[in-house]
């Protein structure tokens, strides 16, 4: 019965941290999509279809990945890479990356070239090569409120300091993580992710959070205290601090509950094996007696 319960416990709490800890990792970040259209039925289209599944059969072993697919003419080949964020399991990025290429598809239909990201990866496709080529121009950048409290600054220099295609670091509240497309060389990895950072450090410095994410990097932090594949601060994933407490007195409650359940069980099945013995015994002594 104490093993039961134990594992019944251990069940139970590991549910409520992966509940409370499993960053949105689907969250849409941002999307674009060519100018450039293709015609039904072509080459293009094939490739396509056929180099996005390719893309979303890798992700279930590879965090990154870039694939061509060639056609007999030059407008018929196609492009596209994918790169989860570095801390997530392998089933999440698989997962992440075939949602991102299912949100591509409704924002850019039928269109040459089409980018994605989510929270937890990224997708690019198009007609003209782009693979190994350091893009720094700014897509998206985003500052919470100047409230002027927290001091990234120390986060921010960590992120530009530390190597590796993905880093992540903290100080104090604020916490922050960084990335390159796993097509940059180390060098130019550096640089984007020095670019990224200057942005943030010019732009959000006193900020709640930050988002610099350029071509092919990015750099974020927050004030959420979370980093990693926790970062799902009150801005980016909509839940507080104390929801998290709510959730976690309910879970506790429940355990406790369950906990006195079983012990009352136990208790009434030991009352019912004492009844039985006793039967057992008054039923020998009166046959004893007759005897």
């Amino acid at each position: 019965m104490g093993v039961t319960l134990s594992l019944l416990l251990l069940a139970l709490m590991v549910v409520y941290l992966s509940s409370c800890y499993s960053a949105p990792i689907d969250t849409f970040v941002y999307g674009g999509c060519t100018q450039q259209r293709y015609n039904p039925s072509t080459p293009y289209e094939s490739n396509l279809n056929s180099l996005l599944g390719s893309l979303v059969n890798s992700a279930t072993f590879s965090a990154y990945n870039n694939l061509t697919v060639l056609s007999s003419t030059q407008s018929g080949v196609a492009y596209g890479l994918y790169q989860c964020r570095g801390d997530l399991a392998m089933p999440d990025c698989a997962s992440c990356v075939a949602r991102a290429v299912s949100r591509a598809g409704e924002l850019c239909p039928a269109t040459c070239g089409g980018a994605v990201q989510l929270d937890g990866c990224f997708v690019k496709y198009d007609n003209v090569a782009f693979v190994g080529v350091e893009d720094k121009s700014v897509v998206l950048r985003k500052c919470g409120s100047h409230s002027g409290v927290y001091d990234s600054e120390a986060v921010l220099v960590g992120l530009a300091s530390s190597g590796g295609n993905f880093r992540v670091g903290g100080s104090g509240q604020v916490k922050g993580l960084a990335q390159c497309t796993g097509d940059l060389s180390a060098a130019e990895c550096q640089d984007c992710v020095g670019e990224a950072v200057r942005r943030l450090r010019s732009d959000c410095a006193a900020s709640d959070y930050g988002d610099v994410f350029l071509g092919k990097c990015y750099a974020r932090f927050s004030t959420g205290g979370a980093h990693g594949r926790y970062y799902n601060s009150k801005a980016h994933a909509g839940r507080s601090d104390n929801e998290g407490e709510k959730t976690f007195a309910i879970i506790i409650g429940l355990l406790a509950g369950v906990a006195l359940l079983i012990i009352f069980l136990a208790f009434l099945r030991r009352i019912c094996e004492g009844q039985e013995h006793k039967q057992e015994f008054d039923a020998y002594k009166i046959k004893d007696d007759n005897n």
